[in-house]
């Protein structure tokens, strides 16, 4: 089982991850390669796959938005009592879901986003934008190819817990938090970045 840091220390999952079923499509291919990337608009799954989703009728849940955006009138219920989260794919758009809430995206506890593969990086857009612009405020996730490497960027754009892949080290995941003292960009974790230090600082002649 993948080991889950929240904040920074190591924590107990009491949720469940449900994740669409195959749909047994062929994997498609681009001069011999797997297509890794979705384009943005693409369905996430088709209706039939979204259909065949059982999402477990107790507990803490987190499903799909796909599965969300057709079901979320019939788990109302559970999502007041803070059964249910939702994960975006790195393709799919905050937008979608928080339109489905009215804008409220808080009346959810938890919003895990996946990163399918170490390389794709849009996942950080995903969270930056649910802090950011739409003001999320509690549990955001990162799902997936989560690794050490990864951990202070999943900080810096908004996340504040992390389900590792089965083959990281919690311990030198966790210390990667604070692999850098100062950034050089901006972003959600309010850490001022060396460009706006130096503004009105005097310049030696």
């Amino acid at each position: 089982m993948a080991d889950l840091i929240r904040g920074e220390a190591l924590a107990q999952n009491e949720w469940t991850w449900v994740k669409l079923p195959d749909s047994g499509e062929p994997v498609r291919k681009s001069a011999g390669k797997v297509v890794l990337f979705k384009l943005t608009g693409e369905p996430a799954a088709a209706d039939d796959v979204i259909d065949r989703c059982e999402v477990p009728a107790t507990g803490k849940v987190l499903i799909p938005l796909s599965v969300w955006l057709r079901r979320h009138e019939a788990l109302a219920a559970r999502v007041a009592a803070g059964e249910i989260g939702v994960w975006l794919d790195s393709h799919e758009e905050p937008t979608e879901l928080a339109d489905s809430l009215g804008g409220d995206l808080n009346r959810l506890p938890l919003i895990g986003v996946n990163f399918p593969k170490f390389i794709d990086g849009r996942g950080f857009s995903v969270g930056f934008i649910l802090r950011s612009r739409y003001g999320y405020r509690n549990e955001m996730r990162a799902l997936g190819d989560v690794l050490r490497d990864q951990m202070f960027f999943f900080r810096r754009t908004g996340f504040d817990a992390y389900l590792l892949r089965a083959d990281q080290k919690p311990e030198r995941c966790i210390a990667a938090l604070n692999d850098f003292s100062t950034p050089y960009q901006t972003s959600t974790d309010g850490n001022v970045p060396v460009f706006r230090r130096r503004i009105g600082q005097k310049v030696p002649a």
